[in-house]
């Protein structure tokens, strides 16, 4: 993390700026959100997550002239053909989560299926700006809970039990979920390009 003395997290999401910052915070870095730079939230345009994170990144890096770190991420359930993925915070009316928690667990029972297989994705991006972009992707298969659980965590995480735990993300701490999740992964690869600069 020598190279940079500030970084931009593109986020206005507190729950995924939190995260984040946890994430960071082992590291002598400086960072703060594109909310407290008072940068405008990019139009996520891209129909994948790589498109979509690499968008606001390169957009945000060059709007402040700081190295920017973008996230893009979602939920993908097998019942509802992946949806709601790319569009994971759309799908929460008004970006209410607990109904979109509601909502999903409605149109999953809805579909008819029995298969309540899904993964968590996120495709995390580091642009300088000069527009030079490098991209990490993170994954974690799981299953949807029959109803919420948990107060943890933040978006879908109360109904999201990974594969190998008994219990959603929302029961999860911030150190245990940061070890298992997709962003925890996209940024154990982030971390390992920096060590290697």
């Amino acid at each position: 993390m020598k190279k940079f003395n500030k970084l931009v997290i593109a986020s206005h999401n507190k729950g995924k700026i939190a995260e984040i910052r946890e994430m960071l915070a082992p590291f002598e870095i400086e960072f703060c959100s594109a909310a407290e730079l008072n940068l405008p939230d990019v139009e996520e345009t891209g129909t994948t997550f790589e498109e979509n994170s690499r968008l606001k990144a390169i957009t945000l890096a060059k709007a402040s002239g700081l190295p920017c770190l973008a996230d893009d991420s979602g939920l993908c359930v097998n019942a509802l053909n992946g949806r709601p993925g790319v569009y994971s915070a759309r799908y929460a009316p008004n970006r209410d989560f607990d109904k979109g928690m509601d909502l999903l667990l409605k149109e999953i029972a809805e579909s008819g299926s029995t298969d309540r297989g899904a993964y968590f994705a996120c495709v995390m991006s580091l642009a300088m700006p000069n527009e030079d972009c490098k991209v990490f992707e993170g994954r974690v298969e799981g299953q949807i809970a029959i109803e919420k659980s948990g107060s943890g965590g933040f978006g879908y995480d109360p109904v999201f039990i990974p594969d190998g735990y008994d219990k959603t993300f929302g029961h999860f701490s911030a150190e245990e979920k940061a070890l298992v999740s997709h962003r925890g992964r996209a940024f154990a690869k982030l971390m390992e390009y920096l060590t290697s600069l």
